[in-house]
């Protein structure tokens, strides 16, 4: 017949601060346990070593690191849009491109008119990226080059 140690068990977890799957008894020592009925008993018993909790296990970052690894061409399912869809796209290159116009507009690099000029073109999708609209803004002598 098995022996029943669950309120043993129940009580060292609460003693222990941890769940009831990781409080272990020391085998040899099980008659001894049985018998403890108070918490006075159980707390005696874990400093003697014959009830202990078993380690945590931890999480592995091996997963994490493996799809980092795995994002080449060749391991893509799906196709460009299914990855990430046009939305998405727009959206980044917009708030990209509405940041930089915002930090130029108050660095004052670009005054508040050619700020609103410049942010209606974005809005109209006129720039693929960053580096496009400050080629715009230096090719149309829009920006100003702060004094040194």
């Amino acid at each position: 017949m098995p022996l029943k140690l669950d309120f043993q068990k129940r009580i060292a977890a609460d003693i222990l601060k941890c769940g009831v799957h990781r409080v272990k008894f020391d085998t040899e020592r099980l008659d001894e346990i049985m018998e403890a009925i108070t918490r006075e008993d159980i707390r005696r018993l874990i400093r003697d070593g014959a009830i202990y909790k078993e380690q945590k296990k931890g999480i592995s970052k091996a997963r994490a690191r493996e799809r980092k690894k795995k994002r080449g061409p060749g391991s893509r399912k799906g196709a460009k849009y299914s990855r990430i869809s046009r939305k998405e796209l727009w959206m980044m290159k917009v708030r990209a491109q509405r940041k930089k116009l915002r930090q130029l507009r108050d660095k004052k690099l670009i005054t508040k008119t050619v700020y609103r000029k410049i942010y209606k073109m974005v809005k109209a999708g006129a720039f693929k990226s960053v580096a496009a609209m400050m080629e715009y803004l230096e090719q149309n002598k829009l920006i100003r080059r702060p004094l040194m």
